[in-house]
C-alpha cells in the first residue's frame, strides 16, 4: 500500500512541474508580446495629457476630458483601470487608454460640425443645402445617419471619414490585444498555482506514505527487594 501511495504521489508531483513549465511557457510568451506591444504604441508616440493634479485633458480642458471618459464608462458601459492611466507613461499601451483614443475620437466626431463642399440636390434636382452651410453632426454615429436624405448621406462621409472609422479600428485591435496579454497573464498565475498544489499533493501523499519506524517502548522492570 505504501509503494502504491509513493508512486501516486510521484505522478502527481510530475503533473505539477508540467503546470509549472506550461506556466513559464506562457509567461514567457506573454512578456514579448507585452514587450511588442510596448514598442509599436512608443513608435506611434500617441500620448494622453495630464495636469499637475494627474487628471486626463483634451485639448487642456478637464472637463472635455471627462465627457470623453462619460461616453466610455457610462455610453459604452466599459469599466476602465485606474492603474491603466499613468502621468508618468502617458503613451497610450493600456486597454483603458485604447479604449478612452477610441472614445476620444469618436466624442470629436460625434460632436463636430461639418462643411457642406458643394450644393446637395434632392433626387429631383432640386437644392435642398448649399455649399458653405454647417450641419451639426449632433451625436449620431455612422448607421444613425438616414440614407435616403441627401443631406443626411453628404454629412455621413464628411463626418464619419475613412481617418475616424480607420483610427478606431486600429485602436479597438490594440485594446483587445492589450486585454488579450492581461488575461494570458492571469492565465500562467493559475497554471502556476495548479502546479503549486499538484506539487504540494503529490509530495504530501509521498511523504504519509513513508515507511515509519514505530519505537518499541522500553520495558520498565520492577525493583528487586533484597535481604538485608
Amino acid at each position: 500500500m505504501e509503494k502504491k501511495l509513493t508512486r501516486l504521489g510521484v505522478v502527481i508531483a510530475v503533473f505539477g512541474v508540467a503546470f509549472f513549465v506550461a506556466a513559464g511557457y506562457a509567461f514567457v510568451k506573454t512578456q514579448e508580446g507585452n514587450r511588442a506591444l510596448n514598442t509599436f504604441s512608443a513608435a506611434q508616440n500617441v500620448k494622453l495629457a495630464y495636469n499637475d493634479q494627474g487628471q486626463l485633458l483634451d485639448h487642456g480642458d478637464p472637463a472635455a476630458a471627462a465627457a470623453i471618459m462619460n461616453l466610455l464608462t457610462n455610453e459604452w458601459g466599459y469599466a476602465t483601470s485606474a492603474g491603466d492611466f499613468n502621468p508618468n507613461d502617458p503613451i497610450v499601451n493600456t486597454p483603458s487608454e485604447y479604449m478612452y483614443q477610441m472614445a476620444t475620437i469618436s466624442e470629436h466626431t460625434l460632436t463636430s460640425t461639418v462643411t457642406l463642399p458643394a450644393d446637395i440636390t434632392d433626387a429631383d434636382g432640386n437644392i435642398v443645402a448649399h455649399a458653405g452651410d454647417k450641419v451639426a453632426v449632433n451625436g449620431r454615429y455612422y448607421a444613425d445617419f438616414n440614407f435616403a436624405n441627401p443631406v443626411d448621406s453628404a454629412v455621413r462621409g464628411l463626418a464619419w471619414s475613412p481617418v475616424p472609422l480607420a483610427l478606431i479600428g486600429q485602436l479597438g485591435v490594440g485594446a483587445a490585444t492589450a486585454t488579450s496579454l492581461q488575461m494570458a497573464l492571469g492565465i500562467s498565475g493559475l497554471f502556476a498555482g495548479v502546479g503549486f498544489m499538484f506539487v504540494l499533493s503529490g509530495l504530501g501523499l509521498v511523504w504519509v506514505a513513508r515507511p515509519v519506524k514505530e519505537k518499541v517502548p522500553a520495558m520498565k522492570t520492577a525493583p528487586v527487594a533484597t535481604t538485608a
